[in-house]
């Protein structure tokens, strides 16, 4: 009898279990696949891709050596054969795909897990929006999960091309009609003795981290590398400073512009990364270096909200900039220059707040005195060379204060307890 009753006892035990398990699998099946793209990690791009060719595994090799997490297609490939082998490529290095597909069907369009998506379209005109709003919707439903990513054009663009009476409008009616996962735009400042266009370059960033924040999206935006037009060739300073003040907005995705150098009248001097001839200019191994900085930052930038940028600039008071910041006050020495300072405030996914303090100036060093709302020793930094948090560095202890030395353009990222 109690032998029948532990036996039926299992009975039951085991039939419970495995309708558990049915109902499980069942419900897994019916869940509704979320169609949008999510962003996993922190994206460093760039536009213009090299050739899919018979040194197609090398440059790609070379690619991921310079420290890129993402390509998007549109220059290197350009058919079917061509679009699997960019996502082959993409797989065996770490890398991730936003492949140019024109014409394609979004039911054939190509896949894998390197793909994050595809590349639908560059700078829109409002006209257009109700033509992408339709990509998009098409490329949700057949490719659930993967970036339908369009890029939008720089504060500067004319209102004939943005299709807006203001730039601001353009930006909420393309998010508010077309519905992105991902707010996109290139941005070029220019950095000559004469024109200074590091300020616009931030007033297009406080755009896009507004609207991204409003629609509760990432953001990314490009940035330049190339001598063009007007445009002078970037020192590695003036990359540092243009990645820098992206993060100090909240961005989630720097973008180069150029990878490999493209053809055309337009740039006859060359001068991306990858010249055309096929060898790496400088700007190789600087963004080897400064992509290895902004790659060990990556996951921590993901865990950040952004809630708030301060300037704070010469002819400023920085305490009274500053107020209610988790920085107090920033100060230096009497002969050093008046300060001079991008401040980005975030809250951080555990609680914490976090400060990336960067340098303005993109052509001399910054040796502040920073004084933060709580004791230095409650105070970390992420190491740029590990990803690491480690104990903030006085720099200069025989001073008062603690100082902290920053590089042309630098920025550093501190964490400090909640409030």
């Amino acid at each position: 009898m109690n032998a029948l009753l532990r036996i039926t006892g299992m009975g039951i035990l085991v039939a419970v279990l495995l309708a558990g398990c049915v109902r499980g699998r069942t419900v897994a099946e019916t869940r509704p696949v979320n169609p949008n793209f999510e962003q996993d990690r922190f994206c460093i791009g760039l536009w213009v891709d090299p050739p899919i060719d018979g040194r197609a595994e090398a440059r790609y090799a070379e690619l991921a050596a310079a420290n890129f997490s993402m390509i998007i297609g549109g220059s290197g490939a350009s058919d079917p054969k061509g679009w699997a082998h960019q996502l082959d490529l993409c797989q065996q290095f770490g890398l991730k795909a936003l492949l140019q597909c024109p014409g394609t069907e979004a039911s054939k369009l190509p896949d894998g897990p390197a793909c994050w998506g595809y590349a639908v379209r560059d700078e829109p005109a409002a006209k257009d929006f109700p033509q992408l709003r339709a990509q998009v919707d098409a490329i949700r439903k057949a490719r659930p999960g993967k970036l339908a990513y369009i890029n939008l054009f720089p504060n500067y663009a004319s209102a004939a091309q943005l299709g807006t009476s203001t730039y601001e409008e353009h930006v909420t009616r393309f998010l508010d009609e077309v519905g992105v996962d991902v707010l996109s735009m290139d941005h070029y400042p220019i950095f000559r003795p004469e024109k200074d266009g590091r300020d616009g370059y931030c007033d297009n960033l406080s755009v896009m981290r507004t609207e991204s924040q409003r629609k509760k999206i990432p953001f990314w935006n490009f940035f330049n590398t190339m001598p063009y037009g007007g445009h002078t060739d970037p020192t590695e300073d003036q990359l540092r400073w243009q990645i820098y003040a992206s993060l100090a907005y909240g961005a989630k995705g720097v973008l180069y512009f150029c990878y490999y150098t493209p053809a055309g009248d337009e740039f006859p001097k060359g001068g991306a990364i990858i010249g055309r001839d096929d060898r790496p200019t400088r700007h190789y191994e600087q963004a080897r270096h400064l992509n290895g900085e902004v790659k060990n930052l990556g996951a921590t930038l993901m865990q950040l909200t952004s809630t708030g940028v301060l300037r704070v600039a010469p002819d400023t008071d920085p305490a009274a900039i500053l107020k209610g910041s988790p920085l107090k006050n920033i100060t230096g020495a009497a002969y050093d220059p008046k300060p001079d300072y991008l401040v980005g405030l975030f809250k951080h996914a555990d609680g914490r707040r976090a400060v990336l303090l960067q340098n303005y100036r993109f052509a001399y060093t910054a040796w502040p005195t920073v004084e933060f709302d709580v004791p230095a020793n409650q105070v970390t930094e992420v190491c740029k060379e590990t990803g690491k948090e480690i104990p903030v560095h006085d720099a200069s202890p025989a001073l008062d204060g603690l100082q902290v030395s920053l590089d042309a353009g630098e920025g550093r990222l501190f964490l400090l307890p909640p409030q």
